[in-house]
């Protein structure tokens, strides 16, 4: 068969209806099978093109391996590794982000392309959106969170966002390069982590909450079991001995749902050295406190848009858990719980920066918990300021010197060690 040049849409058109049938003969998963269908497709593009002129033969290729193996008209964002984003508004208004800054493409789709690319990208999920669940949270295969909304929730059109991991760091050291954190601060934190610190990561919405909660968790020792806990999962780390647990939701007939705190409480029965909450809103931060109290050495991440703003936050989210927790309960707990409070930014520029660390003392003065600034970024980037970590006893007995690792001036030399040679 031969089909001339000057047709690329039915060329490619004629290439994937030959390939689909493929694979439905074949009874093959395009998601897990890709190499066998790019080989279907190479192969069915010199069939149907022998001896003929063919406008892009490798173009043809790479458009229904998108269409077939991939997200078809998005595929090629999640190719780049510079686009940290992904959102449409409405079928003809696709945008991007890169380098925390938002674009308008020139994609455009069409209505029933929008609804197959959510259904192809939920069908590894075992998560559902109807209209009698128009919200839905779910995880990509290359670890992207998907996030949707449908009308009549919204006025027309899907809302979609695809919030990607452009950095994955193996621990806090890593963000160094990138401009996040000082050395100096790096070093802090990873003696604090290693100390077991109860640290919560704050910050508003994209300013790199989870891919720093992922860099502190690489500073974990291989020795102990991490246990996280989260809405979707987004915590990716390489350590021998992590479980990873997600919500669910409700099915149709409105049983089965498992909430944040069940998680929480079922993770404390599961032998962790560490427990991690991906991100506290509601009532799952009381479990998470009451765990910080026991001596469980835990991460969190919150939103807010400071150090300050984030305990005031956790003093107050513990009542959602019900009538009967006290606020007077509450503000002491948060003040002899949390260690650090790690609070990240994002500027002008898109770049992500550590702007403040500050220590609780474990005091509370006329209802409001006692802070120490020790690291803030006033506008010359991070530099160490006046306070003090809390449990100087456990930087001590993890071979840490707590007054070299504060003072920079004994960072000069990199081969120089911060702990103790037992």
């Amino acid at each position: 068969m031969t089909v001339l040049a000057g047709a690329p849409v039915l060329q490619t058109t004629m290439v994937e209806a030959r390939v689909r049938e493929h694979i439905r003969q074949r009874d093959i998963d395009p998601a897990i099978d890709t190499d066998m269908v790019q080989g279907f497709i190479e192969q069915f593009v010199a069939d149907l093109f022998a001896g003929g002129e063919v406008t892009n033969p490798q173009e043809i290729i790479r458009e229904v391996h998108d269409q077939i193996c991939g997200f078809g008209p998005l595929q090629k964002f999640f190719d780049d590794p510079e686009v940290e984003e992904i959102w449409i508004n409405e079928p003809s208004r696709v945008f991007i982000a890169k380098g925390g800054k938002s674009q308008l493409t020139n994609t455009i789709l069409a209505e029933s392309q929008v609804a197959e690319l959510v259904e192809r990208m939920l069908r590894t999920s075992g998560r559902r959106l109807d209209l009698s669940q128009p919200f839905v949270d779910a995880v990509l295969r290359d670890g992207s969170r998907l996030h949707v909304v449908i009308p009549d929730v919204t006025q027309k059109h899907w809302s979609i966002n695809i919030r990607r991991f452009v950095i994955r760091p193996q621990s806090v050291h890593d963000l160094v390069a990138v401009g996040t954190v000082t050395r100096e601060a790096a070093h802090f934190l990873e003696a604090a982590v290693v100390s077991g610190l109860n640290i919560v990561v704050a910050g508003g919405t994209q300013s790199g909450k989870t891919t720093l909660l992922n860099a502190l968790l690489g500073c974990v020792g291989a020795h102990e079991r991490i246990i996280s806990c989260e809405e979707v999962f987004e915590i990716r780390i390489a350590h021998p001995d992590w479980i990873a647990m997600q919500t669910r939701d409700a099915s149709l007939e409105g049983t089965g749902e498992i909430p944040l705190r069940r998680l929480v409480r079922e993770a404390l029965r599961m032998r962790p050295t560490r427990l991690v909450v991906g991100e506290v809103r509601q009532g799952e931060s009381l479990d998470l406190l009451i765990a910080m109290n026991s001596g469980m050495p835990s991460l969190s991440t919150l939103h807010a848009n400071s150090a300050r703003e984030a305990i005031t936050k956790l003093c107050t989210l513990p009542l959602l858990a019900g009538q009967n927790i006290p606020g007077e309960f509450v503000v002491p707990t948060v003040a002899g719980a949390v260690d650090l409070v790690v609070h990240t930014a994002t500027e002008r520029s898109g770049a992500r920066r550590i702007t403040e660390i500050s220590s609780l003392t474990g005091r509370v003065e006329n209802n409001v918990v006692e802070m120490g600034v020790l690291y803030k970024d006033e506008g010359n980037g991070l530099a160490r300021q006046s306070g003090y970590p809390p449990h100087a006893e456990r930087f001590a007995h993890h071979g840490f010197h707590l007054t070299q690792l504060l003072d920079p001036s004994n960072l000069s030399n990199p081969t120089s060690t911060l702990r103790e040679v037992s």
